[in-house]
């Protein structure tokens, strides 16, 4: 019989796209944020990869992972320069036309036209989107991100990406939350890391994290316990306490 909680199991990847992501010149703020963003939406982020600007690569990422997960949410690479091949990539990866779209452009035209700014070849660029995807709003910029399938793809400024994100979620299936409970430990990872294991296979339903801290003179570790079942949780928990007292 399929558990009920099991079915409602919804997981996610996220493919960061950038060259300045590879060589250090810029720093990913937005794994972090979507990761909190999805555990509140109950969506598992099971997959992180980092490709650089190549069609190539970035056809072949997201063929494997929109067919390992519910969802796939990339940043990066869709600007108005000529390196921003995300939205070209996701096309043939679909195998489907891109053009400039209707929507989007209107939204870029009205939004420039309205701050006295020329129009460009090179801002329309941010217009070109495939044929049949949804466009995802942008409250800061106004150029739009899109939605083919189970794929959302966004922008890589961190503030633009975020208000995408907040735009999207909404609009995305959500499962069952992740709960956690937390207990703190007064000896090192080194003493408890055998009978640790031992309890996390009989609590095969969860899973048991163990974070270890140092305050200069003394190791200690938080042991972290998450489920989607709170009573599972609390039988670990209760386990894991046993094991402390025996340890003093």
């Amino acid at each position: 019989m399929t558990d009920k909680t099991e079915a409602k199991i919804i997981t996610a990847a996220m493919l960061a796209i950038g060259d300045e992501l590879l060589s250090g010149r810029t720093r990913d703020k937005n794994i972090g944020h979507l990761a909190s963003a999805l555990t509140l939406q109950g969506i598992d982020l099971k997959e992180v990869r980092i490709v650089s600007d190549d069609q190539d690569e970035i056809v072949a990422a997201i063929n494997v992972l929109r067919q390992r997960y519910t969802y796939v949410f990339t940043s990066g690479g869709i600007g108005p320069t000529h390196d921003d091949i995300t939205a070209d990539a996701i096309a043939v990866a679909f195998g489907i036309k891109i053009d400039h779209d209707p929507r989007a452009m209107k939204l870029l035209g009205d939004h420039y036209a309205s701050r006295e700014i020329e129009f460009t070849t090179a801002r329309q660029r941010m217009a070109r989107i495939p044929e049949g995807a949804d466009l995802i709003s942008n409250a800061v910029s106004i150029a739009p991100g899109f939605s083919v399938d189970n794929v959302h793809v966004m922008a890589g400024v961190p503030s633009v990406f975020q208000a995408m994100v907040e735009s999207l979620l909404p609009t995305l299936k959500g499962g069952a939350k992740m709960l956690s409970s937390a207990v703190e430990c007064n000896h090192g990872e080194g003493s408890i890391g055998d009978q640790l294991g031992i309890i996390q296979n009989q609590h095969p339903q969860t899973s048991i994290g163990s974070y270890p801290k140092f305050d200069g003179n003394t190791y200690t570790t938080q042991i972290v316990v998450r489920s989607r079942n709170q009573l599972q949780i609390d039988q670990a928990i209760a386990d894991i306490k046993t094991m402390l007292n025996k340890l003093g």
